[in-house]
């Protein structure tokens, strides 16, 4: 009996916890089809009366959304494989290569990780500036082409490669290149997966960086985009606003749905070698 109940409490405070998650993206896809008064409407109006398409064609005509999806994708696709090329190079620098200042080198990563992104907002902005890059693709993207996270996720992942099968291959002749892409790689799979997620929505849901680097609609990506849904008299139409969010957050949540099972053996996958 005590064992039925322990899991009856499990699974409820497991219920809980989700309701807390989904609650929030429940509340914006109903708000997104919701009219401006069901919104502002206290006690909250958890289903709408009568479904507001509209909101959605008048989010994509306020702004250019157009435009911004198309710097969305570019900049989150370069950027993601420059950050995922970068890290998989230094992981396995890290584990497969010898070399003065090793240890330093992997102390300065660490501390990389410990060092919030905004301490490097300013001398970022005025290194691109002086490279003439201010609202181009490449201000947006280089300078977050390196992530210390993934690095050190995918080096302790590697750690945790049996030496035989790396050894076997190096005896059979084979270079660093074609071990790191023959042997390494395709063990890796789970981390590596794990890793371009992570920097994928990330870049997506930038919103910082892009604002400050870029000055023309044309340039913008589509978090900033969602500022410009707001009128000049200060009324918001949330509406719209929810719809035009809506936007952001689909491509992330699908791409969450695809690869959850990576994810997932990524972060349980052994990466806890030191």
């Amino acid at each position: 009996m005590t064992t039925r109940l322990r899991r009856f409490g499990l699974h409820l405070l497991l219920a809980l916890l989700g309701v807390l998650m989904v609650g929030p993206l429940y509340w914006l896809f109903t708000s997104s089809l919701k009219q401006s008064a069901d919104i502002y409407t206290f006690p909250p109006v958890w289903w709408p009366g009568s479904l507001r398409w509209d909101n959605y064609p008048e989010a994509w005509r306020a702004a250019p959304f157009a435009d911004f999806f198309v710097n969305s994708a570019v900049t989150t696709a370069a950027g993601t494989l420059l950050e995922v090329t970068n890290a998989v190079l230094t992981a396995y620098a890290f584990v497969y290569l010898r070399f003065p200042g090793k240890r330093v080198l992997f102390a300065v990563l660490l501390s990389a990780l410990m060092v919030p992104g905004h301490v490097t907002l300013l001398a970022n902005y005025l290194t691109v500036a002086d490279l003439g890059w201010i609202n181009t693709y490449q201000g947006i993207i280089i300078p977050g082409a390196a992530s210390a996270f993934g690095a050190f996720l995918l080096r302790q992942h590697m750690l945790t490669i049996p030496t035989e099968i790396v050894e076997a291959a190096r005896a059979d002749g084979a270079g660093h290149l074609r071990i790191l892409y023959r042997v390494v790689l395709p063990l890796s799979r789970p981390m590596l997966i794990t890793v371009t997620i992570v920097s994928l929505v990330g870049k997506w849901n930038d919103f910082i960086w892009p604002l400050i680097v870029t000055n023309t609609d044309t340039m913008r990506t589509l978090p900033v985009g969602l500022l410009m849904l707001k009128q000049a008299d200060g009324y918001v139409n949330w509406g719209a606003v929810m719809a035009a969010t809506v936007f952001v957050v689909l491509p992330v949540l699908a791409v969450f749905f695809v690869a959850q099972r990576h994810i997932v053996a990524g972060l349980t996958q052994g990466a806890v070698k030191g």
